[in-house]
This record gives C-alpha cells, structure tokens and sequence, in this order.
C-alpha cells in the first residue's frame, strides 16, 4: 500500500514539528474515516495499515508523542455494523498486546449514511480512504427507464443517451463526493480512492467494464424466454453503477477545484479477485474459476437484482450466470481495470485564490 503510506507520513510531517534532536510534546489528534467499509474479515485491513505505519514509522522511533486517534468507519445503514464493531473490539485489543504503551488512545466510531451527503463535522479528517465504493451511484441514471431495453448497464446495444446518463449521474455524485470531503478535511488532507473503472481513451461500452453485466442480462434473459421473468421488469433494471476512465474521473477533480491530483495508478484485478493466471484455460481450471467467479459476483450484485426481480429467482439466475461465465472465461480475459488516486485538499488560502 505504498500510495497509502505516502498519503500518512504526509501528513504526519505537516502535523508535527520536524526536528532531528529534540522531540515535540505537542499532542494532536489524527483524524481517519474509511468510507464504504463493509464488514467481515477485510473490513479493518487498510485501517489497521494506516495505524501501523502511524505507530511503527514515527511513535516508536520517539521523535514525537503518540497522537490520538480517532477512526470513522462508514456504509450504507443497511450494512451490518453490529459484526463490524465486535471486530473492532478484537482490532484494538490486538494492537494494545503488540503496541503495549505505544499505543495511545483510538477511538472507533461508525458513521451510517450514503458518503453522497455531509457525514463528518468541519476540518475533522486528516485521511479519508475509499476501496471499491464510489463506482455506485447515488441512484439510478434518470431518463433511461425504457431506452436500455435488455440490458442491466451500458451495452453495445445501448443507445447514446444512455451512455450519457450513466456519465451525468457519475459527475454529479462524484463533485457532491469532493464537496464534502472538502468540508470534512482539514487544509491539505489527503484522500486515496480505489475504484474499479476502464483503461484511458477506452469506450464505455467495452468488455472490460461492461461484459459481465452483459453475461447477467443474457442470463435473465434466458429466463424471460422461460417465463420465469417478466420482460417489462428487466427492461426497466438498470444498475446504479458507472466505471468511469481516469480521464472522467481527472476532469470531474479539476472542475471542482478543491483537489490536487498527486498520484493516479491503474491496475488489474481478476474478476474474483484471485492471483491466478489468466493463460492457465485447462477445463478443470476454468470449471473451478467460473465457478468461484460467479460466487463472488453474486455477493456483490445480488442484493439490487433481488430486490428488483425477487429473491425466490435468485438461484436459478446466478446458476445460468455461472454456465455463460464459464464459457465467457474460457476465450476472454476475466479481469476488471482499476485505479487508485491520491489527492490532497488545496490550501485554503490557494482556494481563495482559484
């Protein structure tokens, strides 16, 4: 997580006094929110980073006091924050038995509600982070309702306009995003986002951010021919989510104006997240990897096509989206683009200035 960790000892080197003989007793307080935390095991992963490299790099080396630390841990209200919070216990009670007197006080809040609105007081945030969670849009694109007919997301079927709705409802969700975060930062605080999205100059409708949604439309399609769905209600989903270029995302940082860009890095995930080589297409292998593929995309989709199509179909259309994935993985690649962005809140004097 080297983004990351230049992002911390940034601003601990703004935070306190840099000498190299005499070390400062000023306290302070660090403040952290993670956005979209979810919950289970890789719930406090980047959280527990932050601290340690925090407490290892500078509080150990006794060049200044250990700060104290205060950690927002934000979802959806729907998220399940009573597992995420016996976590926590565990997290803290793990860094006290390493750390022993090293470790100051931290302070775990959750902050229920959509990051798309103010969450945290004024100038209260030195770090915020964000892994896989701004690619969801606050709503549906509007004005689409009946344009995409058969498909879950964009397509090549998809008509111009609805291209263009996906890309207005991400601009605007993303600058609302900043506004807020600009409020909640204190001067010159850092921001690492991580979100699947496609490779520069790429079109919006190309495989690698548009295929596996097409390979779920195709299987309720499937089942609309079985009469199991009815086709007004799958040509009236469409998947509150966008995979912007880094192109998109800069212009949208420029125009808002309360960002700097330090770092923009792209990189590729497979599809269910594994380090397995995408040249190994042995049957047995592909067997194994689509069906593992499926599994994790499910988890993550069908909460919104349930909710859409009713669970009692669930099963049924998740075994259909497995078959096609499996034919799909075994002639095309099976990898999403990614990107992680590194930001810092402009100066309020340079604000002015703008």
């Amino acid at each position: 997580m080297p983004i990351i960790e230049e992002a911390i000892l940034n601003i601990l080197s703004k935070l306190y006094i840099s000498t190299s003989t005499i070390p400062t007793t000023r306290k302070t307080i660090i403040g952290i929110a993670e956005l979209g935390c979810s919950s289970g095991p890789n719930a406090l992963i980047v959280v527990s980073h932050i601290l340690e490299t925090i407490y290892n790099k500078h509080c150990e080396s006794g060049s200044i006091v250990t700060p104290e630390i205060l950690v927002f841990l934000n979802d959806l209200p729907g998220n399940d924050f009573n597992t995420l919070f016996k976590d926590v216990g565990s997290f803290c009670d793990e860094l006290r038995r390493t750390k022993g007197d090293d470790f100051g006080p931290c302070f775990v809040a959750g902050m229920p509600g959509t990051f798309y609105s103010r969450r945290f007081p004024s100038n209260t945030l030195h770090i915020v982070h964000s892994s896989y969670s701004l690619m969801w849009l606050s709503q549906d694109p509007q004005g689409i309702e009946k344009t995409n007919k058969g498909n879950f997301y964009i397509a090549k079927s998809s008509p111009p306009s609805v291209i263009t709705a996906y890309l207005s409802q991400f601009k605007k969700d993303f600058r609302v995003f900043l506004e807020c975060r600009s409020e909640e930062l204190v001067s010159e605080g850092r921001m690492v986002l991580t979100l699947v999205g496609r490779s520069a100059g790429s079109d919006p409708t190309s495989k690698e951010c548009c295929s596996f949604w097409e390979l779920l439309a195709l299987s309720a399609h499937d089942m609309v021919l079985k009469g199991a769905i009815e086709e007004e209600k799958l040509d009236l989903f469409n998947i509150p989510t966008y995979f912007p270029s880094p192109e998109e995302v800069k212009s949208v940082i420029e125009s808002e104006g309360s960002f700097t860009i330090n770092q923009l890095e792209t990189f590729h995930v497979n599809w269910d997240g594994s380090d397995s080589k995408e040249d190994d297409n042995s049957m047995t292998n592909n067997f194994i990897r689509s069906h593992h593929i499926a599994d994790v995309l499910r988890a993550v989709t069908e909460p919104l096509v349930a909710n859409h199509f009713g669970e009692e179909i669930m099963d049924e259309l998740y075994g259909r989206f497995r078959e096609r994935i499996e034919e799909y993985a075994a002639k095309e690649k099976t990898q999403y683009t990614n990107f992680v962005i590194s930001t810092t809140k402009v100066h309020k004097d340079l604000m002015h200035a703008i």
